[in-house]
């Protein structure tokens, strides 16, 4: 049973508003700190090897704990978790500015990611339930899709900005007047929504969260011991073996996390496939792209990150043009199109030379996949969230955020290590190479990265061409048309 308060129409507008500050918070924070890496390793004397885990540690909780997130939605209520999120996410960034110690920071950027856990999946299942499916719902959509993107790229350019005007510790600070401000608003303006229901699964919870965890962190470790060795396998049977535990526990529990029979949508379960893929390629464009601009061309950080603008502003654009084309054209093929379009943005930046330009090396491809990640995230979130029972829009949320974020981190894993692969091959045997034979070989690396991140916007492609059917999305095109039409 739903129970929620009724949102007057002038307040929608300002709901949506307040979630998506939240969740542009959430994915700023994904990238924010990438430029600030050099200063926190030497303010908090990083080794090289743990200085990864500034990043790994938000996106493994993060990622870990999101399923978790979206069925506590529905369970808590929407409102009272989407609050308690952002405190916590409040919280634990104004702690990852204090910290003096790179454990203390690991610590407190793993809390952030749980933080963000909570508010994601609250804040999108706020969304699609405060609009009804139609083009108002579209519309928010197509917002928050240019937000959700939009901010991993804005990240990078604050990120500079605040690390080489300020210090590092303002990448953290800088959320917190926000999210005060967000939970103060959130208070008075968004209804508090929930369905009723019973019992807590306290081991699926435990053993989906721990597994997705665990495969996350086999996959990011690859870079120290090698796909295929003893640690690698262990970590991956151990963590297959408690996704098998929840699955078996799933099937028994008589109020399952998730309840397994949503996968039996076809749209939802094919939408959720494709963005594990678009979401490894995706990770590539803004961390490949940054090293080379930084190690390559020589930007400073505050550069790295305007050379990023652009992109952020196709993204925004071409979300909005999606919202319109969808309204006409078959919803998969928007989302194929997108995809495809991607595939060649990133095709472009693997041809970028060790003597290239950003002009003409880094813009084009920055461009194209603009236009392809602003026609795939309105189409896939429509498909994945659109016809699914009111009771399940925080399950389905929480699955489609959780495919976004373990996606991206085991696509940048896997393309970290093809990288570190093939500037290793690169380099010239015997004696020490020059600095251009490095810098060479590590274009190399680039330049294979962006390839295979090229392959996963394929594998997208063909995920969506094969397996969601033209009559799992009619009613999407049903609702979408009045939008053009006027009825």
């Amino acid at each position: 049973m739903s129970t929620a308060a009724p949102i007057r129409a002038s307040n929608r507008w300002l709901v949506l508003v307040l979630v998506c500050i939240a969740q542009f918070m959430v994915v700023l924070d994904a990238t924010v700190v990438n430029v600030a890496l050099p200063s926190l390793q030497e303010d908090l004397d990083f080794s090289a090897s743990s200085l990864q885990w500034v990043v790994n540690a938000y996106t493994l909780a993060f990622g870990g704990f999101l399923l978790l997130g979206g069925r506590a939605a529905d369970f808590v209520g929407r409102k009272r978790l989407f609050i308690a999120g952002v405190i916590v996410f409040t919280g634990a960034s104004l702690l990852s500015g204090l910290a003096t110690s790179s454990e203390a920071l690991i610590a407190f950027r793993a809390l952030q990611g749980l933080g963000a856990a909570m508010v994601s999946p609250a804040a999108l299942s706020i969304v699609t339930t405060t609009f009804r499916d139609g083009p108002e719902r579209t519309k928010a959509l197509s917002v928050w899709a240019a937000i959700a993107v939009g901010g991993a790229a804005v990240g990078l350019l604050l990120g500079g900005i605040l690390t080489e005007y300020l210090s590092w510790e303002w990448a953290f600070f800088v959320n917190v007047p926000v999210g005060v401000a967000a939970v103060l608003l959130s208070l008075r303006y968004i209804s508090e929504s929930r369905v009723a229901t019973t019992g807590v699964d306290v081991l699926g919870a435990l053993s989906v969260t721990a597994g997705l965890t665990l495969l996350v962190y086999a996959i990011v470790r690859t870079q120290d011991y090698g796909w295929v060795s003893v640690e690698t396998l262990g970590l991956a049977a151990a963590a297959v073996a408690l996704l098998a535990v929840f699955v078996v526990t799933e099937l028994r529990s008589k109020a399952p996390l998730v309840r397994l029979g949503i996968f039996r949508k076809r749209s939802l379960t094919s939408a959720n496939i494709a963005m594990l893929a678009v979401a490894g390629g995706m990770f590539a464009v803004f961390y490949f792209a940054s090293l080379y601009v930084q190690g390559i061309l020589g930007f400073t950080p505050v550069e790295a990150g305007l050379a990023f603008l652009p992109l952020t502003a196709g993204i925004i654009l071409f979300s909005g043009l999606a919202q319109q084309v969808i309204a006409r054209v078959d919803v998969r093929w928007v989302a194929m199109i997108g995809m495809a379009t991607a595939a060649v943005g990133l095709v472009l930046l693997s041809l970028a030379p060790v003597d290239g330009s950003y002009a003409a090396d880094v813009l084009p491809g920055l461009l194209v996949m603009s236009a392809g990640l602003g026609f795939t995230f309105v189409p896939l979130t429509l498909i994945a969230t659109t016809n699914v029972r009111d009771e399940d829009a925080g399950l389905a949320s929480g699955l489609f955020n959780s495919s976004q974020q373990i996606g991206g981190a085991l696509g940048l894993a896997i393309l970290s290590t093809v990288a570190a692969s093939t500037t290793t091959d690169a380099l010239p045997g015997g004696g020490a190479p020059s600095a251009l034979e490095q810098a060479s070989a590590l274009v190399d690396g680039y330049q294979m990265a962006f390839a295979v991140g090229a392959g996963l916007m394929i594998i997208g492609v063909i995920v969506t061409a094969l397996f969601i059917r033209r009559r799992d999305v009619a009613a999407i095109q049903a609702v979408e048309a009045p939008a053009v039409t006027g009825v």
